[in-house]
């Protein structure tokens, strides 16, 4: 089954507000087997929104649309909809019991013009909303399905969830989609699938679909396949991640299963410190205590965090973390003697097991020929010593900081495991 998302309101396309409904419906949709084909927004303009349900029928067997049924002027969807299936509107009298109700409990009188919410179309099924006062309708008609619900998530949410997927399981044998996500570090988009051909070239035999999703300082690789047996499928899929691993193990940190919170590495680190019941301190130059802000995200850090120090000029680094002042000379402080020296001096300053250093150009400003924007050095230390890293990444200040937090994090669990 084939479904599309059509979400409705001048305020998406300005920017003013982010659909987020279209992301959760989709999700929701997969994870009960509905494959989405597209995903629209559109003005509140009646050509438009007709144009797009047009389009939208000759690729999906349900249209599900969010937004426009509110009371005022600028709401046209209800109007437009009857317009659209040749209907009248109606009073749906439960509906205007159920807004009477919601304005008599905020001590307000019911007006004429929000007892137009209960208007419905005289060919739908309502689909009440008991955290609202817009219904929802159900419409089937040359056997397609069309739903439209409020564009307020909450309200939408619980249509989704309390109506509009257990009927469409209820009507329809449905297949399983089954999505698993593996995450990766430390590796460009491009060298991974040159790393990964042969491989990925051999999932067209098990029909799994592989799609690259890359993002500051991570690539993730998901594996789609949709079939009748849930179990058949989900071993399939492992199988070829178990095929994958070999091929790129150094820089697999975890994995998503889709619908669920994914592996973040602040966490994975978080539980392997917790684990093993180490500690950590961090020393933030480049970063301004962003790998702070990470660790700290995370609930209960304070059992495995000891603190950190972002001494962003050498004075500080040299008076608080011990750095020579030779090496600010002969190498300056984006170099692999400094972040050294800084872990060695942050983890001893804060008694830590385990610590990081980061020193580098953000940018967009402050590279030279050897060091352009973007250059960094990791240090991680544990009791046994120091290793450091260079990194070099690309002009833009806020991603050069995440990705050096992220490459950070997962060099650090790189210690921990191989202990």
């Amino acid at each position: 089954m084939i479904a599309e998302i059509i979400t409705i309101g001048d305020e998406i396309l300005i920017g003013q507000i982010v659909d987020t409904n279209s992301a959760w419906i989709g999700q929701q949709l997969n994870l009960n087997g509905i494959r989405v084909k597209q995903i629209s927004s559109v003005s509140d303009d009646k050509e438009h929104i007709v144009k797009a349900l047009k389009e939208a029928e000759g690729r999906a067997d349900v249209i599900l649309i969010t937004g426009g049924l509110g009371p005022t002027k600028d709401d046209i969807t209800k109007k437009t909809l009857a317009d659209y299936f040749n209907v009248g509107l109606i009073e749906h009298l439960e509906t205007v019991e159920m807004v009477r109700d919601f304005f008599a409990k905020r001590g307000k009188e019911l007006t004429e013009l929000n007892r137009k919410q209960a208007e419905v179309l005289e060919n739908c099924r309502v689909i009440l909303n008991h955290n609202g006062t817009a219904p929802g309708m159900w419409i089937e008609q040359n056997n397609k399905i069309y739903v439209s619900m409020p564009g307020v998530p909450f309200e939408m949410k619980a249509m989704v969830d309390d109506y509009v997927i257990p009927q469409l399981k209820k009507q329809f044998d449905l297949p399983f989609i089954y999505h698993k996500t593996v995450l990766t570090n430390g590796i460009g988009e491009s060298f991974l699938a040159e790393r990964i051909e042969k491989w990925e070239d051999s999932l067209v035999a098990n029909e799994i679909k592989l799609a690259y999703l890359p993002s500051p300082g991570m690539v993730k690789l998901r594996l789609t396949t949709y079939g009748k047996n849930e179990a058949d499928l989900k071993a399939k899929v492992e199988k070829a991640i178990e095929q994958l691993t070999p091929i790129i193990s150094e820089y697999i940190y975890g994995y998503e299963e889709y619908g669920k919170e994914p592996d973040q590495l602040e966490k994975l680190v978080a539980d392997l410190l917790l684990s093993k019941k180490k500690t950590l301190s961090l020393a933030e130059s480049c970063t301004g205590g962003y790998i702070s802000h990470l660790i700290t995200s995370i609930a209960g850090s304070s059992a495995f965090y000891q603190g950190g120090v972002v001494p962003y000029h050498n004075q500080f680094k040299h008076n608080l973390l011990g750095v020579s002042n030779d090496v600010f000379e002969k190498h300056g402080a984006v170099s692999e003697e400094c972040v050294k020296a800084m872990a060695l001096g942050v983890k001893e300053k804060f008694h830590s097991d385990y610590s990081i250093a980061v020193s580098g150009i953000a940018g967009p400003t402050g590279g030279s020929d050897d060091k352009p924007v973007g250059t960094v050095w990791i240090a991680v230390a544990n009791d046994s010593g120091v290793v450091a890293e260079r990194f070099q990444f690309g002009t833009d200040r806020n991603r050069n900081i995440r990705m050096t937090a992220l490459a950070s994090l997962n060099k650090l669990r790189k210690m921990i495991i191989e202990e």
